[in-house]
């Protein structure tokens, strides 16, 4: 009898480390594809601003980036339509605090419109959060543009940082980039939601925390676009 436990014994823990020799390495290259999906966000989302603010006369007034609480960029999203349109995409946001810009947090953009549309098309997304009523809504688990918070088209260009006063009243300011034409666009109807996925898998927390500035030290892998925020 004392046998037959001591080979069940033996069975069960060579049963043990073959399962472990099989989920280290799936662990690792899980951790490894979330890297690769954060710094390749926070990259696009860096040279998108970069390419929009290397045109003062047609980017977005400074003013504007300094007094913004939070900026977030959804790049390349896709915007497909037949009748009825859909907007899908990633990105990330980044909160202004006194100790500089906090760690992007991951984010999906999506949204839907009817109407007399054929075609597909992919737009940067770039939007000012102007005040806490504007972050907060993002902070929660779902946060649909033009509800309870007020959007507005932003303004562009040099002169253009004497807002109107919607502008100055609204919560988010928000632009749009199609085929080089970078406006302000107004997005009503769309909808923010945190990427937890990537956000736990990466940094170990929800976008909430990460945008509260619970991350102490910016891994390197999406450093560049806080980074690129601080620049102007």
């Amino acid at each position: 009898m004392s046998n037959l436990f001591q080979h069940r014994a033996a069975y069960t823990c060579c049963l043990m480390l073959a399962l472990s020799l099989i989920a280290v390495p799936a662990l690792a290259a899980k951790e490894g594809k979330s890297a690769k999906d954060a710094a390749r966000h926070s990259k696009n989302a860096a040279e998108v601003f970069n390419e929009i603010m290397g045109a003062p006369d047609k980017g977005i007034p400074k003013e504007m980036v300094e007094k913004a609480q939070a900026i977030a960029v959804f790049p390349g999203v896709l915007k497909a339509a037949f009748i009825f349109g859909g907007r899908e995409g990633k990105g990330v946001i980044s909160r202004q605090t006194v100790a500089g810009w906090t760690a992007p947090a991951f984010f999906n953009l999506g949204g839907g419109s009817f109407g007399a549309q054929i075609g597909v098309d992919k737009t940067d997304y770039v939007l000012l959060i102007m005040n806490e009523k504007g972050l907060n809504g993002l902070l929660g688990d779902k946060f649909q543009i033009g509800g309870e918070v007020g959007v507005a088209a932003g303004p562009v260009g040099r002169e253009a940082s004497a807002a109107t006063d919607v502008q100055l009243k609204a919560e988010i300011l928000t632009y749009s980039r199609s085929k080089g034409a970078f406006i302000g666009a107004a997005l009503h109807g769309t909808v923010i939601t945190p990427d937890n996925n990537l956000n736990e898998a990466f940094y170990g927390m929800k976008a909430s925390e990460v945008l509260n500035g619970s991350v102490s030290s910016i891994p390197q892998p999406v450093d560049i676009y806080p980074q690129t925020l601080s620049r102007y």
